[in-house]
């Protein structure tokens, strides 16, 4: 049973899990309160008991899940990736868009503290 982000890309070869360390490390630094843990069998980023960002390895691309909103709100910097309601494929062949991927998770904390704060009113 997989608990950890190790866990997860323990199952990967190196150039896979080399691409996974980075967004995680992206993602850990830009968000260093938010909380690693597996949710769908994916290596998941929980910001105040919100799911933040989900990202999984694939044969042929990274996935990544910030929610239908995010993809919606970044419409135009995702043009050139494959996307479907809450997901971005990022093929393997390619960099990751590590500043797009930061944008999207700074979107998704501002989201979250804003209904929050609306929610705890």
């Amino acid at each position: 049973m997989m608990k950890t982000f190790e866990d997860y890309f323990a199952q990967f070869d190196e150039t896979i899990i080399s691409k996974l360390e980075t967004i995680r490390v992206a993602i850990r630094n830009d968000v260093p309160e938010a909380e690693e843990c597996i949710k769908y069998v994916m290596p998941t980023f929980v910001f105040q008991n919100h799911n933040l960002i989900h990202f999984a390895a694939f044969t042929h691309h990274i996935g990544l899940y910030p929610g239908p909103e995010a993809v919606s709100f970044f419409e135009k910097e995702l043009e050139k990736f494959k996307t479907s309601k809450g997901a971005i494929q990022i093929p393997m062949d390619q960099e990751i868009p590590l500043d797009l991927i930061r944008k999207i998770v700074q979107h998704a904390k501002d989201r979250i503290i804003k209904t929050t704060k609306t929610t705890n009113k």
